[in-house]
């Protein structure tokens, strides 16, 4: 276990809420005024995200090498960077090529500084002792877009959007570049660093071409594409069940409530179970949920509240994501095995959010098309038990 710099997690709790905020988040809440500005349709600008988070996942399983060789210092401060050049670069962009290509570049962005370089670095200063703070970062980067959404916003409407990615380029400079630059690890001193520096490929694929890596690793994308793709989309689903679209909003507020609540729980679930229960028992909570939201009918109490329980499962699953690879292999090559583990699992997130409203339109409406994902995620279930 690697000596962890003083303030290390702090700031990296101040690092992802910066990150997420503004790499990931500041679209969705800039999509209405750049559409309306541009002439893009709102499924247009929303691709942008999607093609950066598919190069973010391609892209990580290339950081995890260089973080496991180099340690997380210059590697997290040039993505920052990186991140800084995005968010001009879309204030900048005159035309659609630009505008994706900007978010190409936060692509990179987004694999040196969100979720899996930072769940790879606290593995490193914390050994077996790594779930509560592993907890603490995702609860803090789980309120990125509660502060930051109404920030983006203040700034839109009072700037125009373009000057509002120039202010938030600079708040990214002021927050997480300073956390990355004077608070991580310039590199690892350890002796798993030193056996582990220079991982020869053979070594890295013995552990992620072997089957019980490749089926935990496609019952892990399933729950999370399956969880994303129906909870991104309640609003639709709920108005189909009858409600209105106020009352259909306070439903997705409450499954990013339970999302950050579940949270506190992982850590106590942790302790009694072993890693193959947790995951069995996680995944058939998901799928539970996902049934009842595809069969419930009302009220529409009840089904707000399915989708907070069922947000609370996909929120430890987000903190099974971080610690599934450490649980059954261990920490040493940690960042490149955990890369080539997460990447699948992006591409899911990425595409989660486009491909629920998709399969509505191909198989009838929301509720099938939880139908179908509550089906992927039992299939999910069954495969996480042989693993």
């Amino acid at each position: 276990m690697t000596d962890r710099p003083r303030g290390g997690l702090a700031a990296l709790c101040i690092a992802e809420l910066a990150s997420w905020g503004l790499l990931y988040y500041s679209l969705p809440v800039a999509v209405t005024p750049i559409s309306a500005d541009m002439g893009w349709s709102h499924t247009t600008v929303t691709a942008a995200l999607t093609l950066g988070l598919i190069v973010s996942a391609l892209a990580g399983v290339r950081v995890g090498k260089l973080l496991d060789a180099h340690g997380p210092r210059t590697l997290m401060s040039i993505g920052t960077l990186i991140g800084i050049v995005a968010l001009l670069l879309v204030a900048a962009a005159p035309n659609l090529f630009v505008f994706f290509f900007a978010w190409v570049l936060a692509g990179f962005a987004q694999a040196a500084t969100l979720y899996p370089p930072a769940f790879a670095v606290v593995p490193r200063w914390y050994g077996a002792e790594r779930t509560k703070p592993l907890t603490t970062i995702t609860l803090v980067g789980g309120l990125a877009s509660t502060v930051f959404a109404p920030i983006i916003a203040w700034l839109i409407d009072s700037w125009g959007w373009r000057p509002a990615y120039v202010i938030l380029a600079g708040i990214l400079a002021v927050t997480a570049l300073p956390m990355h630059w004077f608070f991580l690890n310039r590199g690892w001193t350890d002796d798993m660093s030193r056996n582990s520096t220079v991982p020869s490929r053979a070594e890295i694929r013995s552990i992620t071409r072997s089957p019980k890596f490749v089926l935990l690793q496609l019952a892990v994308a399933l729950a999370t594409f399956t969880l994303f793709a129906v909870t991104i989309n309640i609003i639709p689903l709920i108005i189909e069940r009858g409600a209105g679209y106020s009352l259909a909003a306070i439903a997705l507020g409450t499954v990013g409530f339970g999302q950050v609540a579940g949270r506190f729980f992982y850590p106590a679930l942790e302790r009694h179970t072993t890693s193959r229960a947790r995951t069995i028992l996680l995944f058939a909570c998901g799928a539970i949920g996902l049934w009842l939201l595809a069969f419930v009918s009302g009220p529409i109490w009840l089904l707000i509240g399915i989708g907070m329980l069922t947000g609370g499962v996909r929120g430890c699953i987000t903190l099974l994501q971080a610690t599934a690879v450490a649980d059954r292999w261990g920490t040493t090559n940690f960042g490149a095995i955990n890369g080539v583990f997460v990447a699948p699992i992006t591409v899911g997130t990425a595409l989660a959010p486009v491909a629920g409203p998709a399969l509505a339109g191909v198989v009838g409406g929301y509720p099938m098309m939880a139908i179908v994902m509550a089906a992927l995620l039992t299939g999910a279930t069954v495969l996480s038990a042989r693993t």
